[in-house]
């Protein structure tokens, strides 16, 4: 019986040629090996090659930082680097075996949009590198969490999914993110949360955040908008002013949108509506205190009561001062006292005014200075139809330009007074509810109005007056001898125009006038020219027409005779 002959060593070498096409072959392979021994801290793994080759034990390592559990005659995968080195060993590699095959699984998963676990165990530039079970990938420090993480140490060296976002097999590189796992499970979360939550229910949160315009509040895995408008019926200014974050807050929910996912909270729906009743608390007229919370360039805003304030137009604010800012006039957190003036408890306004709860000085003045009674103050202004003049009570009045003096024209008399000058003047007229008082400085001159007692004039009445005084511009006259004072102008003075001469009349000289009417001051104005005219009309009708062939000198003459035979 023939003897079987054993493989030798080389025999095994070429037929692992002839199966894989030659050693080379080997190179760039993930091939199955054996342990045949442990030194020290390398494994000696036979993979069928001329030689065998050492691999570090701690790439045998379930995870870094772990001891490996090897011993011989255990099968393992390895990566064939090199068939054989300088030193006549194979190269062979462990943590490129695993690589290779994580690769592999990683392709499969990447094509399926699936997520991967893995493991952060080491800080680069820009982010982390995590090991996706031997592939090594890189975690952008924007994509670790949704929100920016100070300190990732809880994150290291635990296991938790991630999602591959880029891989390129030829350069290595394959960049992951935690974000979008967490992101894609919050959105699952908060859309089975939304379909738990209903309008005006009812929810304890925490204060997540606080910004300018409100807070953030988490309802349990969702966040909610809590504006300040919705924090208080009370103005807030800012939502710190009631909340800090941490704080757990009881919330109503106002609004839902599913398709957004966003919600709207509110703690002031939970209290009592100062604006119920409101009508009934504050009526038209009602006189009140409040705080003043806010001025703007229109007003300034009064609180009533926690959460109901009213707005003093700046119109309202003050009866003497005018195109001023209400900055000027009231101050914030400032107590003043106000009228209701409007209430609208639909729209949630109240009108109130500041200068209706003090003394109108107008009405004052007028109790103080009736009119005919004289005052005297300073000339504030000076315009192109009189000057104003500051008075008791920070009151102005006007003297129009007709009433400054007799005898001048509004223009020249405007130019007899500056600012700032002092000066007396008769209180003409008072109208409280237009805010004006008319003042008149020429009635101050001699004769004034006619004395208490004496005979009234009518318009169109023909009087005997007396010359008082001689000017350029015409006559200044007196009716009787205590009757009232007024001027004939130097055109009134006659029809024709030699007539209309001021020097042929005389201090104390008497004639005859027709009163044509009355100035701001209610003193007559008189003219001989309209006497004149009107004697002529008379005239006319009583003795002729000139239209019958009479001359007007023989109607004058016949209207004159019988005006003698009469005496």
């Amino acid at each position: 019986m023939a003897t079987q002959v054993q493989p030798t060593r080389d025999d095994f070498a070429a037929m692992l040629d002839d199966m894989f096409g030659g050693a080379d072959s080997f190179e760039g392979r993930v091939v199955h090996g054996t342990v045949t021994a442990i030194e020290n801290d390398m494994a000696v793994i036979d993979v069928g090659l001329k030689s065998e080759g050492r691999v570090p034990l701690r790439e045998f390592a379930p995870a870094p930082g772990q001891k490996a559990e090897l011993k011989v005659g255990d099968e393992v995968e390895v990566y064939v680097d090199r068939v054989e080195n300088m030193h006549g060993e194979a190269m062979l590699s462990r943590d490129r075996a695993r690589r290779e095959a994580a690769w592999d699984k990683l392709e499969v998963e990447f094509a399926k949009t699936a997520r991967v676990e893995g493991t952060i165990f080491g800080r680069v530039k820009g982010g982390f590198t995590v090991d996706l079970s031997g592939a090594v990938a890189f975690l952008p420090g924007s994509q670790v969490d949704i929100r920016p993480v100070r300190d990732v140490t809880p994150l290291m060296d635990l296991p938790q999914p991630f999602q591959i976002l880029k891989m390129d097999r030829k350069r290595g590189n394959i960049v992951v993110s935690r974000r979008a796992v967490l992101e894609e499970t919050r959105a699952e979360q908060r859309s089975g949360l939304i379909q738990s939550l209903a309008e005006g229910q009812i929810i304890d949160g925490v204060v997540k955040n606080i910004t300018d315009y409100g807070a953030f509040v988490d309802l349990g895995g969702i966040d909610g908008l809590l504006h300040v408008t919705d924090l208080s019926y009370k103005r807030v200014n800012h939502p710190s002013e009631m909340i800090n974050i941490g704080d757990t807050v009881k919330v109503q929910i106002i609004r839902i949108n599913k398709d957004t996912q966003r919600i709207s909270l509110g703690m002031k729906q939970l209290e009592s509506d100062p604006w119920d009743g409101a009508q009934a608390k504050y009526p038209v007229g009602a006189k009140l205190s409040g705080r003043v919370t806010n001025i703007t360039e229109y007003g300034a805003f009064v609180e009533l009561e926690a959460g109901i304030e009213g707005l003093v137009h700046v119109s309202e604010m003050s009866w003497t001062k005018k195109n001023v800012h209400p900055g000027k006039i009231v101050s914030t957190s400032q107590e003043v006292e106000v009228v209701v003036l409007e209430v609208d408890s639909d729209k949630r306004r109240i009108s109130l005014g500041l200068k209706q709860a003090q003394n109108n000085p107008w009405d004052a003045f007028l109790a103080a200075h009736p009119v005919g009674s004289t005052v005297e103050g300073e000339v504030k202004n000076a315009t192109e139809f009189g000057l104003f003049i500051g008075l008791d009570g920070d009151v102005d009045g006007m003297v129009h330009m007709s009433d400054i003096a007799w005898g001048v024209s509004g223009e020249d008399a405007l130019a007899l007074h500056r600012k700032g000058e002092m000066v007396q003047a008769v209180v003409l007229d008072i109208d409280a509810e237009k805010e004006r008082i008319s003042l008149g400085m020429k009635q101050l001159e001699r004769g004034g109005v006619a004395a208490p007692g004496a005979a009234s004039v009518n318009k169109n009445q023909v009087v005997t007056v007396t010359v008082l005084e001689v000017r350029d511009q015409g006559l200044e006259v007196q009716q009787g001898d205590d009757g009232a004072t007024g001027f004939i102008k130097r055109t009134d003075l006659g029809r024709d125009r030699d007539e209309q001469r001021p020097e042929r009349f005389q201090v104390g000289q008497k004639f005859d006038a027709m009163v044509t009417g009355f100035d701001r001051s209610k003193k007559p104005t008189f003219s001989i020219k309209a006497m004149q005219i009107s004697e002529e009309k008379q005239a006319v009708a009583q003795y002729g027409s000139s239209d019958s062939g009479a001359s007007l000198g023989d109607i004058l003459g016949a209207a004159l005779k019988a005006q003698t035979e009469k005496k």
